[in-house]
């Protein structure tokens, strides 16, 4: 978890995330990040080397699930969120902002049956909209400053296929007062638009990870409108 990093490396990606702002260019300081590293993964702040464990005990709750489902994987950094979800049978579309972590992807699973592709989450293509029937989203739009947040939100909801579900894993802020960042933690407003681009929730997960409890994260499964009655569940 970021705040876990050194703060070496903190202060390195605040200093990349605050010169992309003043360029209005948000998300650009993802390749610089990428690219710097030069294939040490220690230098990604977000990078384990193993699928999220809370996307793998959502899986392991779900299976099994149906042969050949399109998957998207936003933002999908070095890779194993993706693999994951390949070795359960999935049609994987995993992309990235930045190029070299696309190739790193690459190469780390070069005989991969996942679609590797470069993308923009500000400007999702045309192709995409309501195409996945499982989305996973962690922490990137918590990434990005509150002055896009709408339109990511609406970027990763537009995604979602009819009767298909968007798990998201982000870090939670109890104000609506604009917090230092990165990362901008999202607020409970923020995550009731997804509900207005209609997608409702089916279950939401607090969780904490090591010792920083005093940063709440949430997992939330949301499922896009169809016919069928829905209900609430928090757990």
């Amino acid at each position: 978890m970021f705040e876990q990093q050194p703060e070496n490396l903190q202060l390195f990606v605040k200093q990349l995330a605050t010169e992309a702002l003043q360029k209005s260019e948000p998300s650009a300081w993802f390749e610089v990040l990428y690219a710097k590293a030069k294939g040490d993964a220690a230098q990604i702040p977000w990078a384990k080397l193993a699928p999220h464990p809370y996307l793998q005990d959502w899986l392991m709750n779900h299976e099994p699930f149906a042969s050949q489902q399109k998957a998207l994987v936003i933002g999908c950094g070095l890779g194993d969120d993706a693999e994951a979800l390949a070795n359960l049978g999935f049609e994987v579309t995993a992309f990235d902002i930045s190029q070299s972590a696309i190739a790193w992807c690459q190469e780390r699973f070069p005989d991969s049956t996942v679609k590797y592709v470069v993308a923009d989450l500000l400007a999702i293509p045309l192709q995409w909209h309501q195409a996945f029937d499982f989305v996973f989203e962690c922490r990137n739009i918590q990434a990005l400053p509150l002055n896009v947040r709408s339109s990511v939100i609406s970027s990763v909801a537009t995604v979602v296929a009819l009767g298909g579900t968007l798990l998201l894993i982000t870090h939670l802020r109890e104000t609506e007062v604009e917090p230092n960042g990165p990362p901008w933690p999202l607020s409970n407003s923020e995550l009731k638009q997804f509900e207005s681009l209609e997608l409702y929730q089916v279950k939401q997960l607090v969780f904490s990870e090591s010792k920083q409890i005093d940063v709440k994260q949430v997992r939330i499964e949301y499922q896009r409108h169809n016919s069928i009655s829905h209900s609430v569940q928090s757990f």
